[in-house]
């Protein structure tokens, strides 16, 4: 809680410090009209103020009108665009996680060999290109050049037109993990209870899903929280280029219109999701290691 008020602050006195307002249109209201505007929406009391109603607000789960969406409430527009977030980041960390817990393994196994060194190389590639720049290559290559796959559009959440937008975002967190994978299970590889498991005989098999698999992904379960948040925000970006109807188009279009109650909206959501996915990457710990659940 002490971490969501202070991101909520931190939010609206950002927001307000913004250039412009809500209702700076390219022909400008008579001022009756706007001070109308600004009273009915609170908008013409002294920040502190406004600050300490919008908290009221929160607490009783109203996140206020639009200021653009004049016939919409932030919370509908939330409903809206959450589920097809929701769908593209759910895709893209089930991606990442498998795909780079598979590469991070077999990299692992065949270390300081010409395939752990490939492998590597395209991590390393995977996480020095951010994904707003990586979603235009994807689509200047598949979409334009080979033609095989649709540039953008939702099409009611089609499995096609969710394939680029998807390996978008999940490409820089594939090779974080792969990487993630490949160090802990080289170090969990040398350790002494695997050699003693090597010495009674057991199959690599045996030793790979009783005793390594487990003590490996301890640090790749710590990173879920950050993948988590990192696919979040970067959906922002990715649903821009894609034209998704998401929170981050809803996002954006808000920041560009200085829709205060639709931004601050969905960095709480965020911010609420996001202390979530630590939470339960906390608690997934005491599973994974008894010895932590044990310690606590």
């Amino acid at each position: 809680m002490p971490t969501l008020l202070i991101l909520i602050c931190l939010a609206f006195f950002l927001v307000k410090a913004a250039p412009g307002g809500p209702f700076d249109f390219e022909r400008s209201l008579p001022e009756e009209v706007e001070a109308n505007l600004r009273a009915a929406y609170n908008l013409d009391d002294p920040v502190y103020l406004q600050l300490a109603k919008y908290i009221g607000n929160l607490l009783q789960g109203d996140f206020g009108p639009s200021f653009q969406y004049r016939d919409y409430t932030v919370t509908e527009l939330i409903s809206t665009g959450f589920p097809v977030s929701l769908r593209l980041g759910v895709a893209a960390i089930l991606l990442a996680l498998f795909f780079g817990s598979l590469i991070g393994s077999v990299a692992a196994l065949n270390q300081n060999s010409k395939l752990d060194y490939g492998v590597m190389f395209f991590g390393m590639i995977g996480i020095s290109i951010p994904n707003f720049v990586m979603a235009p290559l994807l689509v200047l290559f598949f979409s334009i050049g080979l033609k095989a796959l649709p540039a953008g559009g939702y099409n009611g959440g089609d499995f096609y037109h969710m394939i680029l937008p998807v390996v978008s975002l999940a490409l820089p967190q594939m090779a974080y993990i792969a990487r993630l994978t490949r160090g802990s299970m080289i170090e969990v590889l040398s350790s002494n209870f695997v050699r003693t498991a090597k010495a009674q005989g057991l199959s690599t098999r045996t030793i790979l899903l009783s005793h390594v698999l487990k003590p490996t992904f301890l640090p790749v379960v710590s990173y879920l929280g950050p993948a988590t948040a990192a696919i979040i925000t970067g959906s922002v970006v990715v649903e821009q280029i894609f034209g998704l109807p998401g929170l981050g188009r809803y996002f954006v279009q808000g920041a560009l219109n200085r829709d205060y109650t639709l931004v601050m909206g969905v960095v709480v959501f965020y911010g609420c999701l996001i202390i979530v996915f630590n939470l339960v990457v906390d608690t997934l710990y005491g599973f994974i290691d008894p010895k932590i659940k044990q310690n606590r």
